[in-house]
């Protein structure tokens, strides 16, 4: 055309070509961002519902209502689910199986009763018992926790209590005066606590990943001609509503079984702090549980007739100490070449594990 390197081109055909192609370029890349939005909505509202959860379960002020609630909706799925069914069998064994107590409501009640009556007395039936259950649990640890704070010389804060269901065991931290004060009270609402989140968290974490691949396999969906964000909408609400009601009888079912194990005053700690003070560092378990503190304390006791007879054990070098400048002789492990150099530039070649001291 004529035009020289660098020559800048005006023209009104090809500014408008270039004014087009990028308007379809913005254009397209707006219609992914706006795509990939609609997508993540989906999520924020699931997301708005488990941190709810969360925060509950941190603060602990409406956890006893949340519980109450996730109880109700599950004896609610119990009764409605089998109830169509008209399966009393497995009616009786969800309710032996979540919640570790024999069916308050008889073949012929679950036959004849309405819905609502068999709900609300399973609800009222299971709401007894778990009261009952965790009072029990707090007058089972109370003593345990009245030994480690009473001690002379106790300079516990916070303790760790273990909890099990006979297949899972988590550590439950509790403060140790609270929950002295409290005569194990607030032992059980930290229980309660720890157990809700840790299985939420458990929970949200594997749900993920299954909303991951569901965004990638919805994605085929196009070579039938179907919308993937419809299907994905679909779909999803499904996986969570799955996930919530499996999440609520995994919390319901830790609740109501979950206890101090045998031998739990053995097995009672010091709370380690999550973050060691600045310029310092901790080497090993500074956690202490009765048995070895007693020990200690017995220990402590020693008069100092018996110090003196402890025995002081001389360590004798087998080699003598290298130094930094001395010269050694090197060889290769898979050569046999040899070198004569300082230690100091012998000793990377050492570390690798290459090379030993010949001499």
């Amino acid at each position: 055309m004529g035009l020289e390197e660098g020559e800048v081109i005006q023209h009104s055909m090809m500014t408008k070509s270039i004014e087009r192609a990028q308007k379809k370029v913005e254009e397209n890349n707006f219609g992914i961002r706006k795509r990939l939005l609609e997508y993540d909505d989906v999520m924020s509202a699931q997301r708005e519902v488990i941190y709810k959860r969360r925060k509950h379960a941190l603060s602990g002020s409406r956890l006893k209502l949340d519980i109450a609630n996730i109880l109700y909706d599950t004896c609610e799925e119990i009764v409605i689910n089998n109830k169509a069914t008209n399966d009393y069998k497995n009616f009786e064994f969800e309710i032996i199986g979540n919640f570790s107590i024999s069916s308050p409501i008889d073949e012929n009640e679950f036959t004849e009763a309405p819905e609502i009556e068999s709900i609300n007395k399973l609800y009222e039936t299971l709401s007894k018992h778990y009261i009952s259950k965790i009072e029990s649990s707090a007058a089972l640890a109370f003593p345990v926790i009245k030994d480690v704070f009473e001690r002379p010389g106790n300079k516990f804060e916070r303790i760790v209590v273990p909890f099990t269901d006979g297949v899972k065991t988590l550590n439950v931290v509790t403060n140790l005066e609270k929950a002295y004060n409290s005569a194990g009270k607030h032992l059980v609402e930290d229980f309660e606590r720890n157990i809700t989140l840790a299985l939420i968290d458990e929970a949200w974490k594997t749900h993920l990943r299954k909303m991951d691949e569901l965004k990638q396999s919805v994605q085929l969906a196009v070579h039938e001609q179907k919308d993937p964000l419809l299907i994905y909408k679909f779909e999803s609400f499904e996986l969570f509503k799955s996930m919530i009601n499996g999440l609520n009888r995994e919390v319901l079912s830790f609740l109501f079984k979950g206890g101090l194990p045998s031998q739990s005053e053995t097995k009672i700690q010091e709370a380690k702090r999550a973050v060691a003070p600045k310029g310092y560092r901790t080497s090993k378990d500074e956690s202490l549980n009765t048995e070895e503190l007693a020990q200690r304390n017995r220990s402590a006791g020693a008069s100092a007739g018996q110090r003196q007879n402890t025995v002081v054990e001389t360590i004798v070098r087998d080699q003598p100490k290298i130094g930094r400048n001395d010269k050694v002789v090197v060889k290769n492990v898979v050569t046999g070449e040899t070198k004569t150099l300082k230690f100091k530039q012998a000793e990377p070649l050492i570390n690798k594990g290459e090379w030993v001291i010949s001499n």
